[in-house]
């Protein structure tokens, strides 16, 4: 796994967690089991199908409501919620995907590179900043300095050249039909906001400042997509269905109440209307209405994890741990694949103050942390569980591990330090501290300045 699957980790917890919010914006960096779970769902065979390897794709989701998704800093691919809530069918979610797919294969970034060797001033510099930030650990910094370059140039900058956009369009289609799907999504999600053209720069949305919509391109796209659509399987309930939860749990959880009601009014008693209410009464800490809203949807559908998870999540954050326990259990058996689901459990354990729980817990954790060894928060909660232990140097690195995750290498040298003082270097933590002292050390740290910092993250992205 590499650093920017590292960082995004960092943040587990809840069922939806907001993580990293920052500026008037209030972007931030979701992560959430179901929605990462179906994204994956929708893009996995579009990596094969491009011959990336999926685990080395970066799936990251912007909590924005701006129309917008890109690639940045290698296979690394950013969706805003807003483009998500803005999809209609899976096909357009999935041509979306697809086309920024299309950048990855051709290298694109390469080419932003070359060109960006021409340009100079702030936006060339703030976007270095925001590379460099990526790699560094911190990815709602490099957020807040990407959109901080926008305003000194950045769409002029990175606006990707009208071939490149094609040959996106293009692969895209490639991998579309290698999948056997309908390729009408991209071209009605195009022709959806086609009045875009007509926007001034200012006025448009991020996606189509930096990717240009033309009559011309549309049209290309519409005679190749019709030939591959006609060949193609429809899209399967399942992936209908999956794209209506995600709506629903993102309006829910980050839209304001007056949005659910208008999309999920009290009439309305499908699945995800009922999903999206569970979710606005507990934001709107109306506990009792949460439960039963969330307890109906357990018992349309016991084998879901994610209502499960729902209850746990309810239950937990009303000071219910001992209560929260068993929902949270029941998400793990479910689906045990999602390491966020076992740190959830292992977080109502920890909280029932139980200490024949805290093993259970540390056992839970660990299995998180081997999914996903870069999981800060899981490491945060191991600290907590050693501490209770008693297993002060063992807590002491687990707290160095997530400062190390999340790129706070000072904290990390320190704790490192204070874990291998207590623990015996030739145990595998003992070495594993010493190993952090060494990484976190800040004389092994680059010196760093501004022009020269940003010539140097453009030249690692690649």
């Amino acid at each position: 796994m590499g650093v920017m699957n590292r960082v995004l980790r960092a943040v587990a917890g809840p069922v939806l967690a907001l993580a990293l919010p920052f500026g008037a914006s209030a972007q931030g960096l979701i992560r959430d089991a179901e929605i990462e779970h179906i994204l994956r769902a929708y893009a996995d065979p579009l990596f094969d199908a491009a011959g990336l390897r999926p685990p080395d794709v970066n799936i990251y989701i912007v909590q924005d409501d701006t129309l917008n998704a890109f690639v940045a800093a290698g296979q690394n691919l950013f969706l805003h919620t807003g483009l998500i809530m803005e999809t209609k069918t899976p096909e357009e979610l999935k041509g979306v995907i697809a086309h920024e797919t299309g950048h990855i294969a051709g290298g694109h970034n390469v080419t932003r590179e070359a060109a960006m060797g021409a340009a100079s001033g702030t936006s060339l510099i703030t976007m270095g900043l925001g590379a460099l930030a990526l790699f560094a650990g911190a990815p709602d910094a490099a957020l807040a300095l990407f959109g901080s370059a926008g305003q000194f140039g950045l769409m002029t900058i990175f606006k990707f050249t009208r071939a490149e956009e094609s040959s996106a369009d293009q692969y895209g289609l490639d991998f579309l039909e290698k999948t056997g799907q309908s390729a009408d999504g991209l071209v009605t999600f195009m022709e959806h906001f086609r009045y875009e053209e007509l926007m001034s720069e200012s006025r448009r949305d991020p996606y189509f400042r930096s990717h240009p919509i033309s009559s011309n391109r549309i049209a290309a796209l519409s005679r190749r997509a019709a030939t591959i659509t006609a060949k193609s399987k429809p899209q399967s309930q399942e992936a209908i269905d999956q794209l209506a939860m995600m709506k629903a749990k993102l309006v829910g959880f980050i839209g304001p109440a007056t949005r659910v009601a208008i999309r999920y009014p009290a009439s309305d008693q499908s699945i995800p209307a009922k999903y999206a209410r569970a979710i606005a009464a507990y934001r709107a800490v109306d506990i009792k209405a949460a439960l039963k809203l969330t307890q109906e949807l357990i018992d349309c559908d016991p084998s879901n994890p994610y209502f499960q998870e729902l209850k746990g999540q309810i239950l937990f954050e009303s000071g219910k741990s001992a209560e929260s326990v068993e929902p949270h259990r029941k998400s793990v058996e479910l689906a045990p694949q999602h390491a966020l689901l076992k740190v959830n459990l292992a977080r109502s354990l920890i909280g029932t103050k139980v200490p024949e729980n805290l093993n259970e817990a540390e056992g839970l954790l660990i299995d998180a942390l081997a999914l996903e060894h870069d999981n800060a928060f899981a490491w945060n909660q191991l600290a907590v569980v050693y501490a209770q232990q008693g297993r002060i140097g063992d807590a002491d690195l687990a707290t160095a591990e997530e400062a190390y995750q999340v790129g706070n290498l000072s904290r990390a040298h320190i704790f490192a330090r204070r874990a291998r003082d207590k623990l015996k270097l030739d145990t595998p933590n003992g070495q594993r501290a010493d190993d952090i002292m060494a990484l976190s050390d800040p004389r092994n740290q680059p010196r760093r300045s501004g022009p020269g910092l940003a010539r140097t993250a453009l030249h690692t992205q690649h």
